[in-house]
């Protein structure tokens, strides 16, 4: 349920009361009151989340309509009093206008927004440079990407070419900020060693466009449903979608600072990717809950926007996807490890020499000019006995690299086969 304070010129307290039955006020109040310019009648209303807007709408013909809207969940109790389970259990999601103001205040002062960018940006450098994952996560906290983010979206479902404008502003001015601060870390420490935590960071799945989807209908859901209505609390959401903005932004200043193009690529592919993942699938979910280019109190949005800005989405999309499957391996390493790592299983059972015991597969950081580095450190343990260990581990390293080879992973496999023995039975 949602609190409005209604102020209106004496003598039209009663038809707002009479509207606010039609649309199942509860707990409604009038009195009559003196405003700062004459007489007024001030009616407090209790309606459900998802009548607002119509209330609201109804409403407009008043003249001198003031308007208090409480954006948090009250409890209204009714007699009989047996009946206040019943009562409390009508949660609804938010009215749309609730939902496109709440998004609206968001886009508050500038020196605090870049001030957290900032500040993400100097923790996610620190938790990229000393390899500490909680650091990381700690930017992810602060980083200020899921404002803008949201705002694009909700820009797309209303139509609203202006607020899509400020809210594309304001996301490219905070990753702007975070990027500048890490590469200038970088550059003033002189760094030169990539670490593990970047190499991390750096490495892109075949399925990384997942997160920006699901990231972007949590956010959205976030938003759109009550308070009360769910135990995921905003942070959390908030959360998930800067943990796919925070890591990549501090990548991209460190690989710049440090002349890293490779990684820097890496991490620009990243930011666009979620940005216009994140807009397709939040969008969607902010029409599907009824938000639209026309409404009450909001006459700025257009019909024709909204399909054609999730065009442009949709096709930004299939672009960083083909770019994504077409360079083989800079932007698939993650899935081309998983899939070396199979292939090596196979090769290994296949041969009859040896069991597979482990293979660990992983891109090499310095990258040697000219090559895509796979290095592969395979131990297995000896089963055939009418060899010997110098061929069995020769034979293996000749027929995974070739079989590595024959995939068309685009890469220079180096393999290290380590042939084990099982310890004599006493």
């Amino acid at each position: 349920m949602r609190q409005l304070l209604i102020q209106v010129p004496r003598g039209y307290g009663k038809d707002v009361l009479d509207t606010a039955k039609a649309h199942d006020g509860a707990n409604l109040s009038l009195v009559e009151a003196t405003g700062s310019k004459q007489s007024t009648d001030l009616v407090t209303i209790h309606v459900s989340n998802r009548k607002v807007e119509g209330l609201l709408e109804a409403l407009e013909g008043i003249p001198d309509l003031q308007i208090t809207l409480n954006p948090r969940g009250v409890l209204t109790l009714q007699p009989p009093a047996d009946e206040a389970a019943q009562q409390v259990t009508d949660v609804a999601v938010r009215s749309p206008i609730e939902v496109f103001l709440s998004g609206l205040q968001s886009v508050g002062s500038w020196q605090g927004f870049l001030g957290y960018a900032a500040a993400a940006g100097v923790v996610v450098w620190i938790g990229l440079f000393t390899n500490t994952t909680y650091l990381l996560v700690a930017a992810m906290l602060i980083a200020p990407f899921a404002g803008p983010a949201m705002n694009v979206a909700l820009a797309t479902a209303r139509g609203d070419r202006y607020l899509l404008g400020r809210s594309l502003v304001r996301y490219f001015a905070a990753l702007i900020v975070t990027i500048a601060v890490t590469a200038f870390l970088s550059f003033v420490l002189r760094q030169q060693v990539t670490t593990e935590q970047m190499a991390a960071t750096s490495t892109i799945s075949a399925v990384a466009v997942f997160l920006p989807v699901v990231a972007g209908a949590a956010g959205a859901l976030n938003l759109v449903q009550s308070e009360r209505s769910s135990l995921v609390s905003g942070a959390a959401t908030g959360m998930l979608v800067a943990a796919s903005l925070a890591p990549p932004a501090g990548l991209v200043g460190m690989a710049g600072a440090m002349g890293r193009w490779d990684l820097t690529i890496n991490g620009v592919f990243v930011l666009l990717l979620q940005l216009v993942g994140i807009n397709l699938s939040a969008a969607i979910v902010f029409r599907l809950y009824g938000i639209s280019a026309q409404g009450t109190r909001y006459k700025r949005g257009k019909a024709w926007a909204f399909p054609a800005i999730l065009t442009v989405t949709v096709v930004a999309i299939a672009g960083l996807l083909t770019w994504q499957f077409s360079s083989l391996p800079n932007l698939q390493r993650s899935s081309l490890t998983q899939r070396a790592t199979a292939d090596i299983k196979m090769v290994v059972d296949e041969s009859g020499l040896a069991k597979l015991v482990e293979a660990n597969v992983r891109f090499t950081r310095p990258d040697i000019q000219g090559q895509n580095t796979l290095l592969a450190t395979v131990y297995v343990q000896q089963q055939s006995t009418s060899q010997s260990t110098e061929a069995i581990q020769s034979q293996l390293t000749q027929d995974i690299q070739t079989h590595l080879l024959n995939q068309g992973f685009n890469v220079t496999p180096l393999v290290n086969v380590t042939v084990l023995q099982a310890p004599e039975s006493p």
